[in-house]
């Protein structure tokens, strides 16, 4: 083998040291509230290296977890964080008791207790390297050949196989040292957002083809498009990402209590044998934690200490996604027509499918589908010419509790997602965002509500009128207009621009509450500031204008006759424009 396995007989002793417990050794890096969490620390606003067990107990002393790359931070929640949270202390029956909780601000100490108890009955489960029951492992796991890979497997960032990115300093030759901190983030971050490469085949697997597994989906999280609700506190981020009301069943549970070493795994739904299967999560604890690879951590102890340099990656279950289960991502309803086009092409065509994030887009530019939480089913249906949209699960909820939280909370909302490429085998970018949220935007009735989504539509409206205004002044020099899909368009530039403004417009919206005066105030900076990014842009356009636009340029199209020239384009904008911003345009007509 390509790695000495740490076993009893190169140590005296197996303490936990070796074990490496995920509840007692320092792996996880936190931000403090204060100063005084740190009292030596040079830098008050250092993170914190903790183990899991002070992570939960102490969850409102710390701010958030910092992570080595955005993906990480919804792995280690969903993976470990909410999942050990729920099985220890339930679910909140329904919004009452979320409420008491949240407005707590921190555990009680029954619940503390609890959590106490539980972490103690589930110590050996959390055993990095156990040589039995190694967390989120398989014992023993192996190829005919007792083939490894190297640690840089796990990591996004680094290169190996045909996942190179483009500005990365090491090569796959390279050997990749994990701390044993490391290779645990990075072994559940695996397990979230793996890339669809062919999996190595191991002994055990019945499914397993010619030493190596194919077909394999992405890792479930790189199926959706992650949303996250942000609180003040870990506590309370804890508690914006539990939904009540959910009664779980008695085989729903997180994948450290799912070894079982005997049985069909159709039966023990174990997640500790080479055996795998296709199956829908049985609920919020079974798709938190789930296992979408078979993987084993290969620990070789140098002059340093604990490294993890090579890997065995295999093939794990395969998840059928469902929005009755999944809670952290919006859901995109298929029109009709679209379904239909797919169903004739034999292709699969399902009512829904996950929201997935788009590089490059930013985050509040799809507050139409994040905020798509109307009372009764938090949809926006779909319609024979437009998909529809469904709130995720986490949002919804908290849109039912929006008049329960503090009109001025500060709610902020996290964005992930990863862009694969080349059949989904490499990645290609991180996708990763944050906006401020008004909890009175969660409120379909109420008045940020409109203000929030008008702005957007505003800010969308704007975009497309400079490039028409492109589009007319190209057409009116003989060429055609930019195309959506390539080289960059002057709205996108415009879109960009706003960017800042409507960051600004979604926290000062906070303050606004059901006071429809201050949220027109509001709306009508916010117009004032994007006419004048408009036509800062729209001028960069006019600027570029030859001098035949000025004449103009005829052409029949469909049997009509079109004139383009600089002044017709130009009135056609101002029309657009006023439209768009129409209290910028009805101040002008009283003034």
């Amino acid at each position: 083998m390509c790695a000495t396995l740490l076993s009893r007989r190169k140590t005296k002793t197996w303490g936990e040291t070796e074990l490496f417990n995920l509840l007692d050794e320092p792996w996880l890096q936190a931000s403090p509230l204060g100063e005084a969490e740190q009292p030596d620390a040079q830098d008050a606003g250092a993170p914190l290296e903790v183990g899991l067990r002070r992570l939960i107990m102490d969850a409102d002393r710390f701010r958030d977890l910092v992570v080595d790359l955005p993906t990480q931070k919804p792995a280690l929640f969903r993976q470990l964080l909410l999942p050990l949270v729920v099985d220890a202390l339930g679910s909140p029956r329904d919004a009452t008791e979320w409420t008491r909780m949240f407005r707590a601000g921190a555990f009680t100490e029954k619940q503390r207790e609890k959590l106490a108890a539980y972490l103690d009955a589930h110590h050996h489960l959390f055993g990095l390297f156990d040589p039995v029951a190694p967390f989120a492992q398989v014992s023993g796991l192996r190829t005919a050949k007792d083939e490894t890979k190297g640690s840089a497997l796990l990591v996004a960032t680094a290169a190996t196989g045909n996942n190179v990115p483009l500005f990365s300093s090491r090569t796959e030759g390279d050997p990749l040292e994990l701390t044993p901190a490391q290779a645990a983030r990075w072994l559940l971050h695996t397990h979230c957002w793996d890339t669809a490469a062919i999996k190595t085949g191991v002994v055990g697997d019945p499914r397993a083809k010619s030493g190596k597994t194919t077909g394999n989906p992405v890792g479930p999280l790189g199926q959706l498009g992650v949303t996250m609700p942000i609180g003040r506190t870990l506590y309370e981020t804890l508690l914006l990402n539990i939904p009540y009301g959910r009664v779980p069943l008695s085989d729903d549970l997180p994948q450290w209590r799912r070894r079982a070493l005997d049985g069909r795994v159709e039966e023990t739904l174990s997640c500790a044998t080479p055996a795998w299967q296709s199956r829908p999560a049985r609920g919020l604890l079974d798709i938190w934690t789930w296992q979408s690879r078979r993987m084993r951590l290969l620990p070789e102890e140098g002059p340093a200490g604990v490294h993890v340099t090579r890997v065995v990656v295999a093939a794990g279950d395969r998840l059928d996604l469902s929005p009755d289960v999944e809670p952290h991502t919006a859901w995109v309803i298929e029109r009709p027509s679209a379904r239909a086009a797919k169903s004739a092409r034999g292709a699969p065509a399902p009512a829904v499918r996950p929201r997935r994030h788009q590089p490059g887009r930013a985050a509040w530019r799809g507050l139409g589908a994040l905020l798509a939480v109307n009372s009764a089913d938090r949809k926006r249906e779909a319609t024979a010419t437009r998909n529809g949209f469904q709130s995720s699960v986490v949002i919804g909820r908290l849109s039912e509790m929006c008049r329960q939280l503090p009109q001025a909370y500060p709610l902020q909302v996290e964005l992930t997602g990863i862009a694969y490429g080349n059949q989904s085998a490499v990645i290609e970018d991180v996708y990763f965002d944050e906006i401020p949220l008004p909890v009175t935007a969660l409120d379909p009735e109420g008045i940020v509500y409109g203000a929030l989504l008008e702005a957007v539509d505003q800010a969308e409206s704007l975009a497309a009128a400079v490039n028409h205004l492109s589009g007319d002044l190209r057409r009116a020099a003989g060429t055609e207009p930019i195309p959506w899909d390539k080289g960059q368009r002057p709205g996108d530039t415009l879109l960009h621009t706003l960017d800042p403004v409507v960051r600004r417009l979604l926290a000062g919206l906070r303050a606004a509450g059901d006071d429809f005066e201050l949220s027109e105030r509001g709306l009508e900076a916010w117009e004032r500031k994007a006419e004048q990014a408009t036509w800062r842009v729209a001028e960069q356009v006019f600027s570029a204008a030859a001098p035949p636009l000025f004449t103009g340029r005829r052409v029949v199209k469909d049997g009509k006759e079109h004139v383009y020239r600089l002044n017709t384009a130009e009135r056609a904008f101002r029309g657009r424009l006023d439209a768009v911003l129409h209290r910028r345009a009805a101040a002008r007509r009283t003034s």
